[in-house]
């Protein structure tokens, strides 16, 4: 199964919530008017892509069509044209598929930090994996840092993926500080010439206040070693939990600005508008998604794609 083939089965059932029965909401030939309108509204909700986008896209409906006779075909093109200028945002991420590191921010020389948070259950220590496979496939060198000391699970996990995955790792004992663990993850990447650190974080609830305070310190840490790091504050969030993750990305944001999404578990979801509300409503870009549970399943977002795996009417 090919890429686009995986984005638009993960996107499935948030299509099917977006565009089932549509025809018979916009009759083709009939007066487009204010109730349709406010019923496909109500559909955009359901989807999780929030009230500043569902709102957006109803408005723009509304300009150009309400009033006049339905043509189904230009209602589309107009949600999918609002849709992608949504997703794009107005910041300086790119997304080149003819380079899938595009969106992120690597240095030109000496190494790349990436900071990886997000809470207990999104698929983190899975995603690093993938991220990790995904950079070394583009040339790139990469040593992880296991800083999710306080859950033991999490260190042996990634440190099983190093194995299978043949890079280098950082661990502490149980209950180390993380910060440590930044610090001689980077320490060590810097020593051997390493291209990327990608530096696992605690992922307690993000209501915790001390968590809030650890990821602070690490960034400090980090930048202690490597002056410019961390370049990467990249949030995994589980496409499962919708306007949820929301406020995962508010609270994380408050401890380490993030710098963009890596969207977990996007093979399945009813809630895949979750994306575009983050876009609005956080100003974050998603970077990377899950489409799968396998090492290689972790593709680059693009906007184009996303939408036009929702919407192929």
């Amino acid at each position: 199964m090919g890429f686009f083939d995986k984005f638009k089965q993960g996107l499935a059932k948030t299509k099917a919530l977006l565009t089932t029965d549509v025809r018979d909401l916009f009759k083709a030939g009939e007066i487009l008017g204010e109730e349709q309108l406010e019923q496909f509204h109500a559909r955009l909700i359901s989807t999780d892509m929030g009230v500043v986008a569902a709102q957006a896209i109803t408005d723009e409906l509304r300009k150009e069509h309400l009033g006049r006779t339905v043509d189904v075909d230009a209602l589309w093109l107009t949600v999918k044209d609002t849709l992608k200028g949504l997703l794009t945002g107005e910041d300086d991420v790119v997304w080149d598929p003819e380079d899938p590191l595009s969106p992120l921010n690597l240095t030109a020389e000496g190494t790349t930090v990436i900071l990886v948070a997000g809470v207990n259950g999104v698929g983190k220590t899975t995603s690093i994996a993938k991220l990790a496979n995904f950079l070394q496939k583009q040339g790139k060198t990469v040593l992880l840092a296991a800083g999710d000391t306080f859950r033991a699970a999490a260190v042996e996990q990634l440190t099983m993926w190093s194995e299978r995955l043949n890079c280098e790792i950082v661990t502490k004992p149980d209950g180390t500080d993380p910060a440590a663990v930044a610090h001689a993850g980077c320490s060590a990447a810097v020593e051997k010439g390493i291209d990327v650190v990608i530096i696992d974080t605690a992922g307690r609830l993000q209501t915790q206040k001390n968590l809030m305070n650890e990821l602070s310190k690490v960034e400090r840490v980090i930048q202690k070693v490597i002056p410019e790091g961390p370049h990467e504050v990249l949030l995994v969030l589980d496409a499962t939990t919708g306007q949820n993750g929301i406020s995962q990305a508010k609270n994380f944001s408050e401890a380490v600005k993030c710098t963009g999404i890596v969207l977990a578990k996007l093979d399945g979801t009813a809630k895949g508008g979750v994306v575009v509300a983050i876009r609005r409503e956080m100003g974050l870009p998603v970077k990377y998604i899950g489409v799968g549970e396998q090492i290689d399943d972790l593709q680059l977002f693009a906007p184009d794609a996303f939408v036009d795996a929702l919407i192929d009417a």
